[in-house]
Protein backbone atom coordinates (compact mmCIF):
# COMPACT_ATOMS: atom_id res chain seq x y z
CA UNK A 1 0.00 0.00 0.00
CA UNK A 2 1.35 3.41 -1.01
CA UNK A 3 0.36 6.61 0.78
CA UNK A 4 -0.14 9.36 -1.79
CA UNK A 5 -0.88 13.05 -1.22
CA UNK A 6 -2.18 15.55 -3.77
CA UNK A 7 -1.59 19.18 -2.81
CA UNK A 8 -3.19 21.72 -5.16
CA UNK A 9 -5.41 24.73 -4.53
CA UNK A 10 -7.78 23.72 -7.34
CA UNK A 11 -10.32 21.13 -6.25
CA UNK A 12 -10.96 19.88 -9.78
CA UNK A 13 -7.23 19.30 -10.34
CA UNK A 14 -6.97 17.36 -7.09
CA UNK A 15 -9.90 15.18 -8.13
CA UNK A 16 -8.44 14.67 -11.61
CA UNK A 17 -5.04 13.59 -10.29
CA UNK A 18 -6.75 11.31 -7.78
CA UNK A 19 -8.63 9.61 -10.63
CA UNK A 20 -5.42 9.22 -12.63
CA UNK A 21 -3.76 7.58 -9.64
CA UNK A 22 -6.63 5.12 -9.20
CA UNK A 23 -6.41 4.21 -12.90
CA UNK A 24 -2.84 2.95 -12.43
CA UNK A 25 -3.99 -0.17 -10.59
CA UNK A 26 -1.61 0.24 -7.64
CA UNK A 27 -3.06 -0.02 -4.13
CA UNK A 28 -2.96 3.54 -2.77
CA UNK A 29 -4.36 5.64 0.05
CA UNK A 30 -4.95 9.12 -1.35
CA UNK A 31 -5.15 12.30 0.72
CA UNK A 32 -5.96 15.75 -0.71
CA UNK A 33 -4.73 19.13 0.53
CA UNK A 34 -5.62 22.61 -0.74
CA UNK A 35 -2.53 24.44 0.54
CA UNK A 36 0.93 24.06 2.02
CA UNK A 37 -0.21 24.97 5.52
CA UNK A 38 -3.09 22.46 5.33
CA UNK A 39 -0.62 19.74 4.37
CA UNK A 40 1.72 20.55 7.26
CA UNK A 41 -1.12 20.94 9.76
CA UNK A 42 -2.31 17.40 8.99
CA UNK A 43 1.03 16.07 10.27
CA UNK A 44 0.91 13.05 7.97
CA UNK A 45 3.79 11.39 6.16
CA UNK A 46 3.42 10.10 2.60
CA UNK A 47 5.35 7.95 0.17
CA UNK A 48 4.45 10.11 -2.85
CA UNK A 49 3.42 13.75 -3.14
CA UNK A 50 1.91 15.39 -6.23
CA UNK A 51 2.53 19.06 -5.57
CA UNK A 52 1.39 22.25 -7.30
CA UNK A 53 3.87 25.14 -7.16
CA UNK A 54 1.82 28.32 -7.44
CA UNK A 55 -1.03 27.77 -5.00
CA UNK A 56 -3.16 30.81 -4.25
CA UNK A 57 -5.14 29.71 -1.19
CA UNK A 58 -4.04 29.19 2.39
CA UNK A 59 -0.82 30.07 4.18
CA UNK A 60 1.27 33.21 4.13
CA UNK A 61 2.53 34.87 0.99
CA UNK A 62 5.38 32.84 -0.46
CA UNK A 63 4.26 29.57 1.10
CA UNK A 64 3.80 27.89 -2.26
CA UNK A 65 4.61 24.35 -3.32
CA UNK A 66 8.32 25.03 -3.68
CA UNK A 67 8.33 26.40 -0.13
CA UNK A 68 6.54 23.28 1.13
CA UNK A 69 9.04 21.02 -0.62
CA UNK A 70 11.89 22.89 1.03
CA UNK A 71 10.21 22.57 4.44
CA UNK A 72 9.77 18.83 4.01
CA UNK A 73 13.38 18.32 2.93
CA UNK A 74 14.57 20.15 6.04
CA UNK A 75 12.51 17.97 8.39
CA UNK A 76 13.72 14.75 9.97
CA UNK A 77 10.88 12.53 8.81
CA UNK A 78 10.62 8.77 9.11
CA UNK A 79 10.10 8.80 5.36
CA UNK A 80 10.63 11.61 2.89
CA UNK A 81 8.04 11.69 0.07
CA UNK A 82 8.92 11.25 -3.56
CA UNK A 83 7.87 14.67 -4.91
CA UNK A 84 6.34 15.15 -8.35
CA UNK A 85 5.58 18.76 -9.21
CA UNK A 86 2.44 19.28 -11.28
CA UNK A 87 2.25 22.85 -12.56
CA UNK A 88 1.55 25.08 -15.49
CA UNK A 89 4.89 26.88 -15.22
CA UNK A 90 8.13 25.67 -16.79
CA UNK A 91 10.22 28.40 -15.16
CA UNK A 92 10.55 26.43 -11.91
CA UNK A 93 12.13 23.33 -13.41
CA UNK A 94 15.64 23.95 -12.04
CA UNK A 95 14.36 24.99 -8.61
CA UNK A 96 12.37 21.77 -8.50
CA UNK A 97 15.48 19.64 -8.64
CA UNK A 98 17.15 21.77 -5.94
CA UNK A 99 14.61 20.33 -3.50
CA UNK A 100 15.11 16.78 -4.70
CA UNK A 101 12.02 16.55 -6.90
CA UNK A 102 11.58 13.25 -8.69
CA UNK A 103 9.83 14.66 -11.76
CA UNK A 104 8.09 17.71 -13.16
CA UNK A 105 4.76 17.37 -14.99
CA UNK A 106 3.17 20.25 -16.86
CA UNK A 107 -0.54 21.07 -16.94
CA UNK A 108 -2.55 20.06 -18.85
CA UNK A 109 -1.35 16.63 -17.80
CA UNK A 110 -0.41 14.13 -20.48
CA UNK A 111 -1.99 10.93 -19.16
CA UNK A 112 0.52 8.62 -20.85
CA UNK A 113 3.38 10.61 -19.38
CA UNK A 114 1.64 10.52 -15.98
CA UNK A 115 1.46 6.71 -16.13
CA UNK A 116 5.14 6.43 -16.98
CA UNK A 117 6.21 8.77 -14.20
CA UNK A 118 3.89 7.13 -11.67
CA UNK A 119 5.26 3.69 -12.49
CA UNK A 120 8.85 4.89 -12.04
CA UNK A 121 7.95 6.59 -8.76
CA UNK A 122 6.35 3.39 -7.44
CA UNK A 123 9.48 1.45 -8.36
CA UNK A 124 11.64 3.99 -6.52
CA UNK A 125 9.41 3.86 -3.45
CA UNK A 126 9.67 0.06 -3.43
CA UNK A 127 13.45 0.22 -3.77
CA UNK A 128 13.65 2.80 -0.96
CA UNK A 129 11.59 0.57 1.31
CA UNK A 130 13.91 -2.35 0.63
CA UNK A 131 16.93 -0.14 1.36
CA UNK A 132 15.40 1.08 4.60
CA UNK A 133 14.61 -2.44 5.70
CA UNK A 134 18.21 -3.40 4.95
CA UNK A 135 19.48 -0.30 6.76
CA UNK A 136 17.37 -1.17 9.80
CA UNK A 137 19.20 -4.49 9.92
CA UNK A 138 22.66 -2.99 9.33
CA UNK A 139 25.10 -2.67 12.18
CA UNK A 140 28.68 -1.62 12.72
CA UNK A 141 30.73 -4.20 14.63
CA UNK A 142 32.98 -2.44 17.15
CA UNK A 143 35.60 -4.18 19.32
CA UNK A 144 35.12 -3.51 23.03
CA UNK A 145 37.91 -5.11 25.02
CA UNK A 146 37.81 -8.85 24.42
CA UNK A 147 34.27 -8.68 23.08
CA UNK A 148 32.51 -7.12 20.09
CA UNK A 149 29.51 -4.84 20.06
CA UNK A 150 26.95 -4.48 17.26
CA UNK A 151 25.84 -0.87 16.85
CA UNK A 152 22.89 -0.11 14.52
CA UNK A 153 23.69 2.48 11.88
CA UNK A 154 20.67 4.46 13.06
CA UNK A 155 22.36 5.04 16.43
CA UNK A 156 25.46 6.61 14.87
CA UNK A 157 25.64 10.37 14.28
CA UNK A 158 29.19 10.45 12.94
CA UNK A 159 32.69 8.99 13.19
CA UNK A 160 35.72 11.16 13.92
CA UNK A 161 39.30 10.13 13.17
CA UNK A 162 41.74 10.81 16.04
CA UNK A 163 45.24 9.55 15.22
CA UNK A 164 44.83 5.77 15.05
CA UNK A 165 41.50 5.78 16.86
CA UNK A 166 37.90 6.42 15.86
CA UNK A 167 35.60 8.46 18.08
CA UNK A 168 32.09 7.15 17.54
CA UNK A 169 29.38 9.73 18.33
CA UNK A 170 26.22 7.81 19.23
CA UNK A 171 22.77 8.86 20.36
CA UNK A 172 23.43 7.88 23.97
CA UNK A 173 27.22 8.03 24.31
CA UNK A 174 30.61 8.45 22.67
CA UNK A 175 33.16 5.67 22.50
CA UNK A 176 36.62 5.09 21.06
CA UNK A 177 38.23 2.14 19.35
CA UNK A 178 41.12 1.45 17.01
CA UNK A 179 40.20 1.66 13.32
CA UNK A 180 41.00 3.53 10.10
CA UNK A 181 38.46 6.01 8.78
CA UNK A 182 39.34 5.19 5.16
CA UNK A 183 38.34 1.56 5.64
CA UNK A 184 35.16 2.58 7.46
CA UNK A 185 34.27 4.94 4.60
CA UNK A 186 34.23 1.97 2.22
CA UNK A 187 32.31 -0.22 4.66
CA UNK A 188 29.63 2.40 5.34
CA UNK A 189 29.23 3.69 1.78
CA UNK A 190 25.65 4.75 1.00
CA UNK A 191 24.23 5.99 4.29
CA UNK A 192 27.46 7.69 5.39
CA UNK A 193 29.52 10.37 3.68
CA UNK A 194 33.05 11.63 4.38
CA UNK A 195 32.80 15.42 4.52
CA UNK A 196 36.38 15.97 5.72
CA UNK A 197 39.49 13.84 6.15
CA UNK A 198 38.58 13.51 9.82
CA UNK A 199 34.79 13.10 9.70
CA UNK A 200 32.42 10.47 8.32
CA UNK A 201 28.78 11.44 8.92
CA UNK A 202 25.47 9.61 8.89
CA UNK A 203 23.35 11.33 6.21
CA UNK A 204 20.15 10.39 8.01
CA UNK A 205 21.13 12.63 10.94
CA UNK A 206 22.04 15.80 9.03
CA UNK A 207 20.14 18.75 10.48
CA UNK A 208 21.52 21.44 8.16
CA UNK A 209 24.62 22.56 6.32
CA UNK A 210 26.43 25.41 4.61
CA UNK A 211 29.72 25.66 2.74
CA UNK A 212 31.83 25.54 5.90
CA UNK A 213 30.07 23.09 8.23
CA UNK A 214 27.41 20.43 8.67
CA UNK A 215 25.10 20.50 11.68
CA UNK A 216 24.12 17.09 13.00
CA UNK A 217 20.88 16.22 14.78
CA UNK A 218 22.67 16.13 18.13
CA UNK A 219 23.76 19.76 17.66
CA UNK A 220 27.42 19.07 16.82
CA UNK A 221 28.83 21.27 14.06
CA UNK A 222 31.42 19.52 11.90
CA UNK A 223 33.77 21.14 9.37
CA UNK A 224 33.25 20.34 5.71
CA UNK A 225 36.13 20.48 3.26
CA UNK A 226 35.63 23.07 0.52
CA UNK A 227 36.62 20.35 -1.95
CA UNK A 228 33.90 18.05 -0.62
CA UNK A 229 30.97 20.49 -0.51
CA UNK A 230 29.54 20.03 -4.02
CA UNK A 231 29.80 16.23 -3.93
CA UNK A 232 28.37 16.13 -0.40
CA UNK A 233 25.40 18.28 -1.41
CA UNK A 234 24.71 16.01 -4.39
CA UNK A 235 25.02 12.85 -2.28
CA UNK A 236 22.74 14.26 0.42
CA UNK A 237 20.02 15.35 -2.02
CA UNK A 238 20.12 11.93 -3.72
CA UNK A 239 19.91 10.26 -0.31
CA UNK A 240 16.86 12.17 0.92
CA UNK A 241 15.09 12.00 -2.46
CA UNK A 242 15.26 8.21 -2.22
CA UNK A 243 13.30 8.37 1.05
CA UNK A 244 15.92 6.80 3.25
CA UNK A 245 14.91 8.78 6.34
Amino acid sequence: MIDVAVCDDEKNIRAYIGNLIRKQGTACRIAEYASSDEYLAAGMEHDLLFLDIEMKSGGEEGENGMWLAGQLRSMELARQPVIIFVTGYEKYVYDAFDVGAFQYLLKPIDEEKFSQVFERAVRQIGAAREKQEAADRQVLIVPQGSEKRAIPFEDIYYLESQSHKILLALKAEKLEYYAKIGELEKELLGQFYRIHKGYLINLSHVEGYNRSEVTMANGDRLPISKYKYDDFRKAYMEYISEGWH
